[in-house]
């Protein structure tokens, strides 16, 4: 899918405002980060680490904010390199729950600083990502710049709640294809779930899923979906035969979602992640409903 100048211009803007003039200054802390969403608040906090996890995937995954260059890949966040650890010589490592059996290997390089954002506790992620980020610029001094961001953030969903007030928005489900016959769909806790009702979105999919706001499903079970007028849209990365091989399906061809003008692609957004991508979705989603007649 090709994105739009304005959807381009539009998260540049929003992106600035989620990052403080003050990136190229520092904490006066080394700071590593093993999640992609601890590393893009720390932007919006104005910080910039020295080392994150699984790099080489950011422009894929998460997009928007670019991490500077001056950012080393330190391997996969269950495989560190420690050597590089050695080399950064980190103050801090941030972390979450998931990566609780890394973490007798890490202490010896840095302080452990973890944050809980998707746990089974935790209720809807959105809010359990705006508390880490305030938790987060308290353990860094940031926390001026933490409420800026913050409301920032709120603003530009009150925008595209807006507007897509008095729009005819159909129902969204809101999916990833594993393959041509299954996928991730996502629902309460989730981010994505979490935003739709921000921005005053019904989503498609009312039953509940996991803590991380996802489930898979087979192809058949979008049958399931009550509102026929619902919508389908999927994140890229699409693997390359999946619409293809849709096209050639029986039990897709009987689906809704088969109709033209029911199925639409949006560029990659991270689920795993928290209020910048939060942002990123609302925008991107937003941009896409405002183009329906």
């Amino acid at each position: 899918m090709i994105v739009s100048r304005r959807t381009v211009l539009q998260f540049a803007a929003a992106m600035a405002a989620s990052s403080t003039p003050a990136l190229a200054q520092t904490s006066g802390q080394r700071i590593v980060s093993l999640d992609y969403g601890l590393s893009s608040t720390l932007l919006s906090l104005g910080i910039s680490p020295v080392g994150i996890s699984d790099l080489a995937d950011w422009g894929r995954w998460v997009v928007e904010p670019v991490m500077p260059d001056s950012v080393v890949d330190i391997g996969s966040a269950f495989e560190v390199n420690v050597e590089i650890l050695l080399q950064l010589k980190p103050d801090i490592i941030l972390t979450t729950p998931y990566l609780d059996e890394v973490l007798p290997r890490l202490k010896p390089y840095g302080k452990i600083v973890r944050l809980e954002i998707f746990t089974p506790d935790s209720g809807p992620v959105l809010q359990s990502a705006i508390a880490a980020t305030r938790k987060l610029s308290v353990e860094l001094g940031r926390e001026k710049e933490a409420e800026a961001f913050l409301q920032r953030s709120e603003a530009f969903f009150d925008q595209c709640r807006q507007r897509l007030a008095g729009k005819n928005v159909p129902s969204i489900a809101l999916v990833n294809f594993m393959d041509a016959r299954h996928l991730r769909i996502y629902s309460s806790p989730g981010l994505f779930h979490n935003v739709l009702e921000r921005i005053g979105v019904r989503n498609a999919w009312t039953r509940q899923s996991n803590f991380w706001g996802f489930e898979t499903i087979g192809i058949e079970d979008l049958s399931k979906i009550e509102d026929q007028d619902a919508r389908l849209v999927a994140f890229d990365p699409v693997p390359p035969d999946v619409l293809p091989k849709l096209a050639q399906s029986p039990l897709w061809r009987k689906l809704p979602f088969a109709r033209p003008g029911h199925l639409s692609i949006l560029p990659a957004a991270l689920m795993f992640g928290m209020v910048n991508e939060a942002v990123r979705f609302a925008g991107l989603l937003t941009e896409l409903l405002e183009r329906e007649p």
